[in-house]
């Protein structure tokens, strides 16, 4: 299972074409803090119908897009 799970279900279940969260929300809702291994798992998004837009290190924040 994925350390990053409860980030995908919560992304999927918004229905957005995209949005952004910070670091901080991402941190909250995965219980995990957002770390250089992020990069390694977001591909796994796709199986949730969303990808990894920008990430911003600058403004702490990560773009979601919904695939379709």
């Amino acid at each position: 299972m994925s350390k990053y799970k409860s980030l995908w279900e919560y992304v999927q279940k918004s229905g957005s074409k995209s949005f952004k969260l910070t670091f901080d929300e991402i941190r909250d809702i995965a219980g995990i803090p957002i770390d250089h291994s992020f990069l390694n798992y977001k591909k796994e998004l796709t199986e949730y119908g969303y990808q990894v837009g920008k990430i911003s290190m600058k403004e702490q924040t990560v773009v979601f897009n919904k695939t379709d």
